[in-house]
């Protein structure tokens, strides 16, 4: 760590770059070329044009996205700092949209109408900050997690809290008994014992102290007693828009409203997935919403469409060098294309490995694609594990890509030419959760009758 004012002199800067470590360990790097390859060098190649088309067009989008920051609090502790997070949820009236677009000129205001937006934030405590008699950072952190997710019910005033929808899923984790351990629970303990499960508050038969039903989300590992907790806070982000989602799909069933799926298409920022401490989340989520498919399919015959979209990462940076000339030249992927993605074409070209363990076999409740839209936006998204057979990564069909047409068409019109590697819809969600114009409004009680009408 620098001392202040200090400033580096050219002296290591020379000494590093005359080492010959550098030289010695570029010569022993692995080292793959793909921009000379073409498109149909690649695996699972198709042009969707070759694909069997229908005539299905949403008449809803709903996009979830989420934000966070984290501020310093001056409460006499030095580092003291709290985390803002806010959950977005934003529906698109794709029919709305549609009439407007017949005018030759849209009336602004009238576009917004088409959007109806809804967001619920919450304040989470960091470094050396202490609520009521907790006795440490973790502790205070832990009893909050608790209650803002309790007292979390964003979407409809009638219908069950973030929370509820969590301890569905920690009773699919509870009965399946998969994941327990001996593992780190509480800060007070001092040895690793089975980590407990439990519905709401209850008390550690070590310590007689209160657990918390969220507890086994294990966010209090990762708050950082000496200084930001960035990885926390974005973190809770993460797992909240994933809730939300579940969420979201349960009060479609619990509302008798399955039918209306047919004309509603899902999109979540970022992957299919849940990572580090909560990884576990990802079987039971895939298992809920393979639930609600199968119910919902038994009346709208089809396939749930529901859609993860990264924006950055390694995967972009793989689709944007293979579409990429060696000369330079950019725009070699088909508009209209694309890539179906398997494991070994993913150990093999993004994420080098020889291992045997599938990619994301932990984490992911969705598998990956590449679309080239019909205007040329690249676009890594993926679909959800709606079926057993679509996480056997082994192979790459379209059939293990439900709706997989349904959704490049639907993305070619909702591409942005605004930012790249997202759309509209994404965008518009992300502007509520960073900037929450919207906080607490149920937006699906403003549109109940609408969405009820859908369904008849």
């Amino acid at each position: 760590m620098p001392f202040e004012n200090e400033f580096a002199s050219y002296k290591p800067l020379a000494r590093i770059l005359d080492d010959d470590k550098l030289d010695k360990l570029k010569d022993r790097m692995k080292v793959q070329s793909v921009v000379d390859k073409k498109p149909s060098d690649y695996p699972s190649y198709i042009n969707i044009d070759s694909m069997q088309t229908n005539s299905w067009h949403p008449d809803m989008v709903l996009a979830i996205d989420g934000s966070r920051q984290s501020v310093s609090v001056n409460n006499g502790f030095p580092g003291a700092e709290i985390g803002y997070v806010t959950v977005a949820s934003v529906l698109i009236l794709m029919n709305k949209i549609k009439d407007l677009d017949k005018n030759q000129f849209i009336d602004p205001k009238a576009l917004r109408d088409t959007e109806k937006a809804s967001a619920f934030d919450s304040v989470f405590p960091g470094c050396n900050v202490i609520i009521d008699d907790a006795e440490s950072s973790r502790c205070s952190l832990r009893k909050l997690v608790y209650e803002q997710m309790n007292d979390a019910s964003p979407v409809f005033s009638d219908f069950e809290t973030i929370l509820d929808t969590y301890e569905v899923l920690l009773k699919y984790r509870s009965d399946s008994g998969f994941g327990k351990k001996p593992m780190h629970q509480l800060e007070e303990l001092e040895e690793t014992h089975e980590m407990e499960y439990g519905v709401g508050k209850f008390l550690c038969k070590y310590t007689g102290k209160e657990l918390y039903s969220t507890d086994a989300l294990r966010f209090h590992e990762l708050l950082n007693d000496m200084g930001v907790s960035g990885e926390l806070f974005g973190q809770i982000s993460f797992v909240m828009e994933r809730l939300m989602l579940v969420h979201i799909l349960r009060a479609f069933e619990k509302k008798e409203w399955l039918g209306t799926l047919k004309n509603v298409a899902f999109i979540l920022d970022g992957p299919l997935a849940v990572f580090s401490v909560s990884a576990w989340l990802s079987t039971v989520i895939k298992q809920e919403i393979q639930r609600i498919n199968e119910l919902q399919k038994k009346i709208n015959g089809s396939d749930m469409v529901i859609i993860g979209l990264e924006k950055n990462g390694q995967f972009v940076e793989h689709f944007n060098l293979i579409d990429t000339a060696i000369t330079g030249e950019r725009g070699i992927f088909p508009n209209r294309s694309l890539l179906l993605l398997d494991d070994s074409y993913i150990k093999k070209n993004i994420i080098f490995s020889k291992g045997t363990k599938v990619y994301g076999e932990a984490t992911y409740f969705g598998r990956k694609f590449f679309y080239k839209t019909a205007n040329g936006y690249r676009l890594v998204a993926q679909t959800p594990f709606l079926h057993d057979d679509h996480s056997m990564l082994k192979t790459a069909k379209t059939e293990q890509f439900p709706r997989i047409y349904d959704i490049c068409e639907l993305l070619d019109k909702l591409v942005s030419n605004r930012y790249p590697n997202s759309i509209n819809p994404l965008i518009t969600a992300h502007s509520e959760a960073a900037i929450p114009l919207s906080l607490g409004i149920k937006m699906f009680d403003e549109i109940a009758k609408e969405i009820r009408d859908k369904g008849n």
